[in-house]
């Protein structure tokens, strides 16, 4: 049985033609108009994930992500933001607030579609067996926490943050290439070119402050995690 997807999207046209190729995959469709009527929605029945428009008639998507992500109950919900804002600087934004994905209208149903099961795919895995706490110096990673504390003091970081982080600790003292992070962390498949590691690395190396070191960036390859501190 396919997942459930909530598609929040105000154009009636467009939310129809999502929610049809989202059944004709297999999957549960319900749709919401509006931001409020989404967040309700979500608390009734939480789906699996939801696309979520960011120009809606009440309150914006990055403000329904953000409260999603405030909330415990939906701070992982998987979150895809469809929208027609497509400069690098709402790319940042709608990572910021947490969204796992971003695609910029007019898109593909194809790409849509791809990106959405890659999402699945990712969050449906089972986590790799391994410790249930990283150290690296100063930086303690709390795994099945999902929490990050650097000096005593939790950091505040996205999911997509976290993951990235996490990807990197457990192969520390390993060089991860861009393409890698992207298939494991991101769930692309191979050969797509892309900003978003770079952009995410560098986001999460100013929340890491003093730690920020840990992680070194191989020029031409991409990023590696100290083993230890130096």
């Amino acid at each position: 049985m396919g997942s459930r997807i909530l598609v929040v999207e105000d154009e009636s046209d467009l939310a129809e033609l999502v929610a049809f190729n989202l059944k004709q995959a297999g999957h549960v469709v319900a749709t919401a108009g509006n931001g409020a009527t989404a967040l309700a929605e979500i608390r009734r029945q939480r789906p699996d994930l939801v696309v979520l428009d960011v120009m809606l008639p009440d309150i914006t998507g990055l403000e329904v992500c953000r409260r999603l992500r405030r909330e415990e109950a939906t701070s992982r919900l998987p979150v895809l933001m469809l929208t027609a804002k497509g400069e690098e600087v709402d790319r940042v934004v709608g990572f910021e607030v947490g969204a796992d994905d971003y695609v910029v209208k007019p898109f593909s149903p194809r790409e849509l579609l791809l990106r959405i099961e890659a999402i699945l795919r990712r969050m449906g895995a089972q986590e790799d067996e391994g410790p249930q706490t990283i150290t690296v110096g100063e930086l303690v990673i709390d795994v099945p926490g999902h929490r990050c504390v650097v000096d005593g003091e939790e950091l505040s970081l996205t999911a997509l943050e976290f993951r990235l982080l996490l990807d990197l600790a457990k192969r520390r003292g390993r060089v991860q290439s861009r393409n890698a992070l992207l298939e494991r962390v991101w769930g692309y498949a191979p050969g797509i070119e892309t900003r978003t590691v770079d952009t995410h690395v560098k986001r999460l190396r100013e929340k890491l402050g003093s730690a920020s070191a840990y992680i070194e960036t191989v020029r031409g390859v991409g990023y590696r995690m100290r083993a230890e501190p130096n």
